[in-house]
């Protein structure tokens, strides 16, 4: 999958025109790299292949899981989820999915919930992009 369809599978205004690719990719796809990492590093629940007992799956999330942060407030992982597009939904049920995974299975995951990163691949409708274009443009 080329770089540039990942990034419009992270843009919340593309989730809104075509909601299905994002559950596709954000549930389904967090789904099947999970079980394939149980399927491959575990004997069972709860026991791990001694090759892999130091493993763990890294879950990258975002903060929009949790809703609209007013002016005052902010985020913390004890803040309800209340995620209000679908690709905050996709995201949620994603996190969901892997903390079944430690609790069923004993799997050993971790969940990041970070805002948006900058990169030379960020999309550039995002704002540091945006803001970059602006000030070179002058």
């Amino acid at each position: 999958m080329e770089s540039s369809t990942l990034q419009q599978r992270s843009h919340v205004d593309n989730s809104i025109k075509n909601p299905g690719i994002f559950i596709e990719t954000n549930v389904n796809g967090t789904f099947t790299l999970i079980d394939v990492a149980r399927a491959y590093w575990m004997n069972k629940p709860f026991e791990y292949k001694e090759e892999y007992k130091n493993s763990r799956f890294h879950h990258i999330s975002t903060d929009e899981v949790y809703g609209t942060l007013n002016e005052t407030d902010l985020f913390t992982e004890e803040t309800p989820y209340a995620p209000n597009s679908p690709y905050s939904a996709s995201k949620a049920s994603s996190d969901m999915i892997v903390r079944s995974y430690q609790e069923t299975y004993g799997l050993n995951t971790i969940i990041t919930n970070c805002s948006n990163n900058y990169g030379p691949k960020q999309h550039d409708e995002k704002l540091i992009p945006t803001i970059i274009r602006k000030a070179l443009s002058r």
